[in-house]
C-alpha cells in the first residue's frame, strides 16, 4: 500500500512571501536614500532658468558641468572665491596623518590591553571607553585653552592632535575587542620563543588584523572627512577642511543663490566618502563578520 509521504519544512508560498518582503524592504530603503543624491545630481547639471522652473525630478534638458567647474574653482567661500579645491586639499592634508595616527595608537592600545595586561589595565580601559561617547561640546573649551598655551591653536598640527584625541578611544575599543577573539597561545608561544612587544606586535598581530585595520580606516577616514564642528573651531583660517567651506557657499547671501553649484559643492565634498563605502563596502562588512565588533 503506497503512503503519501508529504516533505516537512515550511512552505513554499511562504518563503515567497517572506523573500518579496525583504526584497520589497530593501528597494523602499534603497530608493529612499537614493532620491536626495539624485536631485543633487540633476539639479547640479541644470542652468538657473530651468531650475527656477520648479521640476525637481525632472532631467536637464541640456547638461552641463559649468556649476561643477564653478564650485571646484570659482564660487566665493568668504571673502575669496577661489571655489571649494582648497579646502578639498586642507580635508586630505588634515585626514590622512589623523586616520594614521589614531589607527595607530589605537592598534597599540588594543593590543596592550589584550595581552599585555598591566595594574589598572581595566581602569584605563574604562577610562578610554568613557572617553568615546563624551560629546565634543563638553570638552571643545578646554581643549582650546589647552591648545592655545602650547601654541597649537589654529594650526594644522593642533587639528590633528584634536581627530587623534577623540579617535583613540573608539579605535582603541575597536582593535581590543578584535584582539580577543584571536588565540591567546599564538602570544603565549611568541613569547616563548623570545619575541618581545614591538616583534609580535608588527610580525603577528598586525598581518592578522587586516580586517578589522580596513573597519577602522573607514569609520576613521569618513568621519574625520564629514567634520564640520571641529575642523570650524580648531583648524584655522589657513586650513579651513571643505565641509567648512561648503558651508560659505551654500550660506552666503551675496548676489543671487545658485542651487545648482551649490548641489555641485555638495557632491563634491561627498564624493570622497561616498568613493570609500562604495569601493570598501564589502571589505567593512567582511571585517565586522570576522570579529571587527566582537567582544
Amino acid at each position: 500500500m503506497a503512503h503519501d509521504i508529504t516533505p516537512s519544512g515550511p512552505k513554499p508560498s511562504r518563503l515567497s512571501v517572506a523573500r518579496i518582503g525583504v526584497y520589497g524592504f530593501l528597494a523602499m530603503s534603497a530608493i529612499f536614500f537614493a532620491i536626495p543624491l539624485y536631485v543633487m545630481i540633476v539639479t547640479s547639471l541644470k542652468g538657473m532658468p530651468e531650475i527656477r522652473l520648479g521640476d525637481l525630478f525632472a532631467l536637464p534638458n541640456d547638461p552641463s558641468f559649468a556649476a561643477w567647474v564653478k564650485a571646484w574653482a570659482q564660487a566665493c567661500t568668504g571673502v575669496s572665491c577661489n571655489g571649494i579645491h582648497e579646502g578639498f586639499w586642507n580635508s586630505v592634508v588634515i585626514t590622512v596623518p589623523s586616520v594614521v595616527f589614531s589607527i595607530m595608537l589605537g592598534a597599540i592600545n588594543g593590543y596592550a590591553l589584550s595581552f599585555w595586561r598591566f595594574k589598572g589595565a581595566n581602569i584605563v580601559f574604562a577610562i578610554l571607553l568613557f572617553g568615546a561617547f563624551v560629546p565634543f561640546q563638553v570638552v571643545i573649551y578646554p581643549l582650546i585653552i589647552f591648545l592655545r598655551e602650547v601654541g597649537l591653536y589654529g594650526s594644522l598640527t593642533g587639528i590633528v592632535l584634536v581627530h587623534m584625541a577623540f579617535g583613540m578611544p573608539i579605535m582603541t575599543l575597536l582593535f581590543r575587542n578584535y584582539f580577543s577573539s584571536l588565540p591567546e597561545e599564538l602570544f603565549k608561544a611568541a613569547r616563548v620563543d623570545g619575541a618581545g612587544f614591538w616583534q609580535i606586535f608588527f610580525q603577528i598581530v598586525m598581518p592578522l588584523s587586516v580586517p578589522v585595520t580596513v573597519v577602522a580606516v573607514i569609520l576613521q577616514t569618513t568621519g574625520i572627512w564629514n567634520d564640520y564642528l571641529l575642523g570650524l573651531i580648531f583648524a584655522g583660517h589657513d586650513n579651513l577642511p571643505m565641509t567648512v567651506q561648503l558651508n560659505n557657499i551654500v550660506t552666503t547671501t551675496f548676489g543671487v543663490r545658485e542651487y545648482n553649484v551649490n548641489m555641485a559643492a555638495t557632491m563634491l565634498t561627498a564624493i570622497v566618502p561616498l568613493a570609500i563605502y562604495l569601493i570598501s563596502g564589502k571589505y567593512f562588512v567582511r571585517g565586522i563578520a570576522a570579529g571587527a565588533v566582537k567582544g
